[in-house]
This record gives structure tokens, sequence and C-alpha cells, in this order.
């Protein structure tokens, strides 16, 4: 997909944060957005994120599985077969994923050990300081 050097910077920013999210540690799109600075859309960049281990992000080096929208649930995105994956995708890494209210959504604690929010990415300060989803975030993005 043809890009702007602004959308290729973007998109190479938001591959490089989701890159270090801990193994068995999930986010909020709106958290990667505030660790790089940027109010854009953090799951567009992950929805074009290239299959193609030739270039340099991909699905195998950019864990995309574990952005996740604020609140601890996963994205139907256009099917509930892309959760469902999704979810499984997080549940081989040791996280459990739970079916929560009426429309069977998928869900993740992001409260407890699977929310990964630190202040700074760990790259840019050596693993800065923690702060809650609920503090970061009060309304939902």
């Amino acid at each position: 997909m043809p890009q702007s050097d602004e959308a290729a910077a973007f998109f190479e920013a938001v591959y490089m944060a989701v890159q270090e999210i801990p193994h068995g540690k999930v986010t909020s799109y709106g958290h990667i957005a505030h660790l790089i600075g940027k109010r854009k859309q953090v799951g567009q960049a992950l929805k074009h994120l290239s299959t193609d281990p030739a270039n340099t992000f991909h699905h195998g080096n950019v864990p995309w599985q574990r952005v996740i929208a604020a609140g601890g649930v996963i994205p139907r995105r256009d099917n509930s077969s892309g959760a469902a994956r999704h979810a499984e995708v997080l549940r081989g890494e040791g996280v459990i994923v739970t079916t929560r209210g009426g429309g069977g959504g998928l869900h993740v604690d992001m409260s407890g050990e699977y929310g990964w929010f630190p202040n700074v990415l760990p790259s840019k300060d050596g693993g800065g300081d923690w702060v809650s989803e609920e503090t970061m975030f009060p309304v939902l993005f």
C-alpha cells in the first residue's frame, strides 16, 4: 500500500512500540498512541501490517495480538472469526481470555497481571514508571 512519508513514519513508530510489549502482556491501542506521542489510528497501522517476512516489519516480528481495545475488549474486526483468532494467539502466550457480556465478546483483564502500561517505552528510559490504564485513559479511545 503506497504511503506518504508521514504515514510510513507513523506505521514504523507503532510497529517498534508494539515490539516492546512483553510476551504474555497486552495493552490498548490508545496506550500505544500515548507512548509514541501521536493521536492517530494505531489499529489502522496494525491492520496494514505485512504478512511478508521480507518486509522489515511483519506479522512474525511485530506482536500485533498484544494490542487490544481499551477496557480489555478484543475487537471483532470485520467478523467474529478474527476476534477468535486474536484470542487464540493470546491464549498461546498464556493470557487468559474470557467471554464477557450477552454478546459473547472476548475480553482480557488488563488491570491485573496481563496489562502493560509503562509511562514511557522501555527503550526510551530503561523501564519508565508504570501507570494504570484507568489513570492514563479515563475516557475510552
